[in-house]
């Protein structure tokens, strides 16, 4: 028996069966099972504890989106120009016999601003006068007979045609002897002139530049983002160059029918009223406005999150962080606005970005931060939004 014996662990001493041996397997098979299957619910309870922390709500500081209209800053530098200009050139070449104007005059339309010698003008003119009365006199005389048959019918029709003819070359020698006296196109001011009386001048010499200047046009290019926006009639300061200190409202008249390809740019003309006579054609002018566009959603910018694939916010639903992607149109006062699939009132992450994953559940404070601004602050930007 002391094979087997020995085998389930058992010794003899002095003739005795002693199992102590045997008892402490039995102990210690006991004590590895017992620790097995404590082994077991710790692991089991470690598990759930592990779960019951991923579970775990972050703590964050959330936001509450409010929407703001996008603003956008046009500054530009426009040129000036009078409501009617015109440079003066003779219509036929000749001597100059009087000049009767200075520069800096106002003078109405129509008025003379220079005579040309035009004593063979005024010769053709008396020469088709001559001609047209003979003319008539025949055709008259021809009406006159009353018998059928006394004058031809073809004497007639010439009668008929040297009339007209002499009427005509009557217009034409009245029009070349009214190209010799200058006339004012339209009221306004004369520039400067080099002419004096004796000059003989041609069709290319310039006489003079008039502007009608009471009301000056002013062209500035402002961004095609804004081509949609700028209206006629809306208002804007403007500020001259040569006088920093002063500002004039300027009503937009009309823009342009078309975008530069290359500058990105259309022209815009806005109007001065000029009556006082302040302001020059030509001079440049400052202009700064601010042209609202669409409501965006406004959120602060420690909410931006970037990553691989572009920028992206966390928004809270039902209690958990759900990942919404933006495209950041502006800034405004510690703020930015975006696109995104969120609407005003909505809860996004402010602070705690980088504690959060998504669907992760989030624990909101009672007191919450935003800085939005006030109703008030918003409606000065808006009212001070417009052109």
């Amino acid at each position: 028996m002391g094979g087997p014996a020995k085998e389930i662990g058992m010794e003899y001493r002095d003739g005795r069966v002693t199992r102590t041996f045997g008892t402490t397997l039995i102990a210690t098979a006991l004590l590895a099972s017992v620790s097995a299957c404590g082994g077991g619910d710790s692991s089991a309870n470690g598990a759930t504890t592990e779960r019951a922390r991923g579970e775990r709500a972050v703590q964050i500081i959330p936001y509450k989106v409010t929407m703001e209209r996008q603003v956008t800053r046009v500054e530009a530098v426009g040129t000036a120009r009078a409501r009617s200009s015109a440079t003066i050139y003779p219509e036929t070449a000749g001597e100059v016999v009087a000049v009767n104007f200075e520069a800096g005059d106002h003078v109405e339309k129509g008025a003379v601003l220079l005579r040309m010698e035009s004593r063979q003008e005024q010769l053709a003119v008396s020469q088709a006068e001559v001609d047209l009365a003979d003319a008539r006199r025949l055709r008259e005389r021809y009406a006159s007979l009353s018998a059928p048959g006394a004058i031809a019918q073809n004497e007639l029709d010439r009668a008929d045609v040297a009339f007209k003819a002499a009427e005509i070359k009557l217009d034409v020698a009245r029009d070349a002897l009214a190209d010799r006296t200058i006339r004012a196109p339209f009221s306004g001011y004369v520039g400067l002139t080099d002419i004096d009386p004796g000059a003989r001048i041609t069709t290319t010499t310039t006489i003079t530049r008039i502007d009608d200047r009471e009301v000056l046009y002013i062209d500035f290019p402002a961004p095609e983002a804004t081509f949609s926006q700028i209206r006629p009639g809306e208002t804007i300061t403007v500020q001259p160059f040569s006088n920093p200190e002063a500002s004039y409202e300027a009503e937009i008249l009309t823009t342009d029918s078309a975008v530069n390809a290359t500058t990105r740019a259309f022209t815009v003309r806005a109007s001065i009223d000029n009556s006082d006579d302040m302001l020059r054609p030509g001079m440049s002018f400052r202009i700064g406005f601010s042209v609202p566009g669409e409501n965006l959603p406004s959120v602060p910018e420690a909410s931006i999150v970037w990553g691989g694939d572009g920028a992206y916010l966390w928004a809270v639903e039902d209690g958990r962080a759900q990942r919404v992607p933006v495209t950041i149109v502006g800034r405004t006062e510690g703020n930015v606005l975006v696109r995104a699939d969120i609407q005003e009132g909505d809860w996004i992450v402010e602070e705690g970005v980088h504690k959060v994953r998504q669907g992760a559940p989030v624990q909101m404070p009672d007191q919450t931060r935003n800085i939005a601004r006030s109703q008030e602050a918003a409606d000065r930007a808006a009212g001070g939004a417009r052109p």
